[in-house]
């Protein structure tokens, strides 16, 4: 029984000794054999030093160190779309429109309530001829998330009781990205994937029918004027996800060096980021190269 006290003692002291353990800076330096390289050629890296973990930042878009943390950016949101008018009198009677103040519920009340711009004369709309290609067009102006996190992209459809009979129109295709400074492009949705809901504002008889394939506004003669809307969910080109770098180690293993291949010409600021991990703490040190990719 008089052992125990003794083993007591012990275990508290070789926790106190484990408890002061301080947790080292860890050791890394990286060289190569230049600071000039060509596209394509293999970029040998050597390191000096076995920290417990390396994690490498090539410098190219998405693998940028300083933006590790990033979750906004100043992006621009993009969008593309075809289009098809048929029967009746063509004319110009869709309408591209763009709100960063609706809320999102789609009934007539609410979108009577947001504030649309119309941006028809950015787009080409089809005159008669099938999967008629809009041209990219920048939504730039409505992307400012600190005041309106969402934009939300419409299509108005508005014709009359005429003689002819009134159009017909089909959204064959959509697309909506974020296009980052450096003109990186990241898809936000496709047409099949936009979130469109039907507002109906005149001759509740005719409206947009919504597929994965088509958004298709039907037609008639002899019917009332008509109004109808589309809309799709809200965009928010300025959400980003952190740039990742890539893990070459960890504690298990050791590693003498890297190679890496650079596909495109252009400055990269390389960073090789080391960290000691312990359950007292951790530490970390950066190593850095500015590299020249030339054609």
């Amino acid at each position: 029984m008089m052992m125990r006290p003794f083993l007591y003692l012990m275990i508290i002291t070789a926790f106190c000794a484990c408890a002061k353990e301080k947790v080292t800076t860890p050791e890394l330096e990286v060289t190569t054999a230049g600071t000039t390289f060509k596209a394509g050629d293999t970029v040998a890296f050597a390191f000096q030093g076995n920290p417990d973990n390396i994690t490498f930042y090539s410098g190219e878009p998405g693998r940028q160190y300083e933006y590790r943390k990033r979750t906004t950016a100043d992006n621009d949101l993009q969008i593309d779309f075809t289009t098809l008018v048929q029967f009746g009198k063509i004319y110009p009677n869709l309408q591209l429109m763009v709100s960063n103040d609706f809320t999102g519920i789609a009934d007539a009340e609410h979108v009577k309530a947001a504030t649309w711009k119309d941006l028809s004369a950015k787009a080409v709309f089809s005159a008669g001829q099938d999967n008629t290609p809009s041209g990219v067009i920048s939504l730039k102006e409505f992307a400012d998330s600190s005041r309106h996190p969402l934009v939300y992209i419409a299509f108005r459809y508005t014709d009359t009781n005429k003689p002819e009979g009134q159009n017909r129109w089909v959204v064959r295709t959509f697309n909506a990205n974020s296009v980052s400074a450096d003109k990186v492009i990241t898809p936000l949705a496709t047409l099949a994937t936009a979130g469109w809901k039907a507002v109906d504002f005149k001759n509740p008889a005719f409206g947009w029918t919504i597929t994965s394939a088509q958004l298709l506004m039907t037609n008639s003669k002899n019917t009332d004027d008509n109004e109808d809307w589309v809309i799709s969910k809200g965009f928010d080109p300025t959400a980003v996800k952190p740039d990742q770098g890539v893990a070459l180690k960890n504690i298990s293993n050791t590693l003498q060096g890297y190679k890496y291949v650079f596909a495109r010409p252009g400055t990269y600021r390389v960073v090789f980021e080391a960290s000691a991990v312990r359950y007292n703490g951790e530490k970390h040190i950066t190593r850095e190269l500015t590299l020249t990719i030339t054609p």
